[in-house]
């Protein structure tokens, strides 16, 4: 788990060796199983999370049908900043969709990692304001794309998702029902 780990953090190039050496010494690594619930409704959010392997996907759960608005990566953080921050009831549910490694941080750990590297305030800064920019582009294409545009640019964007979750989760997530779904590859397999 911890070469894994080494290599999401020596990613970061603005960290010195020595930097991303506490770093990795400090990170609260964790093993879940696939199907745990890291965060459900109504809960505050304590921690934050950043995948190393795995899949975690984000639902909210509406009139008995829960509505996938989000899967988180290797390489990507799952936050819940409207919770935590205004210590607010979650509206949504984090579960791994898949068996996880998962980085597991909390303000007492951040704020010690701050303390002990200064400048990792500002790091954290930009990589909040990066996740930011990417969500608000993400939700502005979303909103101004057509069902089959949003397939494909989840093709063009993150394919290996179609092998990793069920056919019904990449629907609700595209706003689709599963047989639109079907539908939409239809056609753009015979445009192929």
């Amino acid at each position: 788990m911890k070469e894994a780990l080494k290599e999401f953090v020596y990613n970061f190039e603005y960290l010195t060796k020595e930097e991303a050496d506490l770093i990795i010494e400090k990170t609260n690594l964790q093993s879940f199983k696939k199907g745990t619930i890291l965060l459900s409704e109504g809960e505050i959010a304590k921690n934050c999370y950043a995948v190393i392997q795995g899949l975690v996907r984000e639902y909210y759960y509406i009139d008995g049908v829960d509505k996938t608005t989000a899967f988180y990566t290797e390489g990507q953080p799952v936050n819940s900043f409207s919770s935590a921050t205004n210590q607010t009831p979650s509206k949504h549910y984090w579960e791994c969709a898949e068996d996880c490694i998962l980085t597991v941080g909390s303000d007492s750990l951040i704020n010690e990692m701050c303390e002990l590297i200064p400048r990792l305030k500002e790091f954290i800064l930009l990589e909040v304001e990066k996740n930011t920019g990417e969500l608000q582009d993400r939700f502005a294409t979303f909103m101004t794309s057509s069902h089959e545009e949003r397939f494909e640019n989840l093709m063009a964007t993150n394919p290996s998702l179609i092998n990793r979750v069920p056919q019904y989760q990449i629907a609700s997530y595209l706003g689709v029902t599963p047989e639109s779904l079907s539908r939409i590859k239809k056609r753009l397999l015979k445009k192929a």
